[in-house]
C-alpha cells in the first residue's frame, strides 16, 4: 500500500491537476484535466508512438529483406551471366586455335617449299664441288626419309623443315672447310688466297648479289634468318668454288706419276764444280723415257734446246705462271698447243748439263723462279681433300 500511495503521490506530482479554458464564440468554456485523466492520454499517445514505431521498423525490415533478396538475385544473375560468356569466350577460342592450326600448316608449308627452293640453288652450285655429294649424302638422305616418317601433316612438315635446318648446316660446314683446306694450300704454295677470293657472292647459276640478307630475303622469298644462312653458305661455297677453280688452273699437279725427288730448290753444291751453285728447280729420278705430264692446264710456249737445260718445253698457264721440263729426251707437243693437266708432254732423258736420266722441273711466277717442291706438296694436300 505505501508504494502505490507513492506511486500515486508521484504521478499526481508529475501529472498535476491542470485547468484548460478555450475561448470559442464568446463564450469561455473551461475543461479540468485531473492527474488520471492525464495519465490516460500519456497512455494512449505512448501506446500510438510505440505502434508507430512498430510498424516503422517492420516496414524498414521489409525494405532491408527486399534489398538483401534482390542482391542475391542480382549476384546469381552476375555469376550465370559470366559463366555464359567464359563459355562463349572458350568456344570461340577454340574455334580461332582450329582455324590457326589451319592457317599455320598452309604457311608452315609454304615456308618449307620456299626453303626447299633456296636449298636446290644452293645445292646445286655445290654439285660441280668434289667431295660434296660424298659430305651432304648422309644430310639428304635423311631429308628424303622424312617424307614417310609420320602420317601426321603437321609432324611431317616440321621433320621436313628440321631436316631442312640440318641440310643447310652440312652445306655450311662442308663449304666452309673446303674453303679453308684450299686457302691452306694455297699458302702451302706460297701464294696469297685472298688473290683468288670472289669480289661477289654466288647462289646457284646467276649472279645474286645480296650483301644485306633483307634484301636476300626478299629475292628468295623466305625468312630473314634462313636467308642469311644461305648467304653465309653460299659465300663459303662460292670461296670454295673459286679458290678450287684456281687451284685447277695453278701447277700443284706432280710432273711424273714415278719416281721420287732427287735433288730440291736453293743452293747446293753443283754436280760439276762441286762448288756451292742455285739450283732453280725440282729434280725428279725415274727410268728413261719415264712419261712427263703438264701439272696444269695451259699453251706451250717453248720446244726445243736451252742452254744447258737441253731438250726443253716451257708451259704457260696464265696469270702470270709458267712451267719448264727439262733434260728431256722426247718431246711429244709443239708450240702454240693447248694441253691439259696431266697430259704427256714429253719423256725423261739425260740432255742437257745433266749427270744421269732424270727431270729437271721449274715454276716461274711473274718472271720469278719458284719453289716448285711447296706447289707439289699443296697439290696433294688439295688432291686429299678431293
Amino acid at each position: 500500500m505505501t508504494r502505490i500511495a507513492r506511486l500515486r503521490r508521484s504521478l499526481e506530482a508529475l501529472f498535476p491537476e491542470r485547468h484548460l479554458y478555450i475561448r470559442s464564440g464568446g463564450e469561455v468554456r473551461a475543461f479540468v484535466l485531473t492527474p488520471r485523466r492525464q495519465l490516460g492520454i500519456a497512455a494512449g499517445v505512448a501506446a500510438a508512438a510505440l505502434w508507430m514505431g512498430i510498424g516503422s521498423a517492420s516496414v524498414l525490415v521489409n525494405l532491408m529483406s527486399s534489398g538483401a533478396s534482390d542482391q542475391e538475385v542480382a549476384r546469381t544473375q552476375a555469376k550465370y551471366e559470366r559463366w555464359i560468356a567464359d563459355r562463349q569466350a572458350r568456344l570461340d577460342s577454340a574455334v580461332a586455335q582450329l582455324n590457326a592450326a589451319n592457317g599455320s600448316i598452309d604457311d608452315l608449308a609454304a615456308t618449307v617449299e620456299k626453303r626447299h627452293a633456296a636449298l636446290a640453288l644452293l645445292l646445286t652450285d655445290l654439285k660441280g664441288s668434289p667431295g660434296a655429294v660424298q659430305a651432304l649424302a648422309p644430310a639428304i638422305n635423311k631429308a628424303a626419309s622424312t617424307s614417310t616418317a609420320s602420317a601426321d601433316p603437321v609432324r611431317r612438315v616440321e621433320l621436313v623443315r628440321a631436316s631442312q635446318e640440318r641440310l643447310i648446316a652440312a652445306a655450311d660446314t662442308y663449304a666452309k672447310g673446303r674453303a679453308d683446306r684450299l686457302r691452306l694450300a694455297f699458302r702451302l704454295a706460297g701464294l696469297s688466297p685472298n688473290a683468288y677470293m670472289p669480289r661477289g657472292g654466288a647462289l646457284g647459276g646467276p649472279l645474286i648479289e645480296a650483301k644485306d640478307p633483307r634484301a636476300l630475303a626478299a629475292v628468295l622469298d623466305v625468312d630473314e634468318e634462313f636467308a642469311e644462312r644461305i648467304q653465309r653458305a653460299a659465300a663459303n661455297v662460292s670461296e670454295a668454288r673459286a679458290l678450287h677453280d684456281a687451284a685447277e688452273q695453278l701447277p700443284l699437279a706432280r710432273p711424273t706419276a714415278n719416281g721420287g725427288k732427287s735433288s730440291g730448290f736453293g743452293v747446293r753444291f753443283d754436280p760439276f764444280t762441286h762448288r756451292p751453285a742455285f739450283h732453280s728447280g725440282l729434280d725428279f729420278a725415274g727410268g728413261f723415257l719415264t712419261p712427263v705430264l703438264s701439272t696444269a692446264p695451259g699453251v706451250v710456249s717453248f720446244t726445243g734446246v736451252r742452254s744447258g737445260y737441253g731438250n726443253t718445253v716451257e708451259i704457260d698457264h696464265g696469270r702470270g705462271f709458267k712451267t719448264r721440263y727439262a733434260h728431256l729426251q722426247a718431246i711429244a707437243v709443239r708450240p702454240g698447243q693447248r694441253v691439259a693437266v696431266g697430259q704427256r708432254v714429253g719423256a725423261m732423258g739425260s740432255t742437257g748439263r745433266s749427270t744421269g736420266v732424270h727431270l729437271h722441273y721449274e715454276i716461274w711466277v711473274n718472271g720469278r723462279a719458284q719453289n716448285p717442291d711447296r706447289f707439289v706438296r699443296a697439290g696433294e694436300y688439295v688432291q686429299q681433300d678431293s
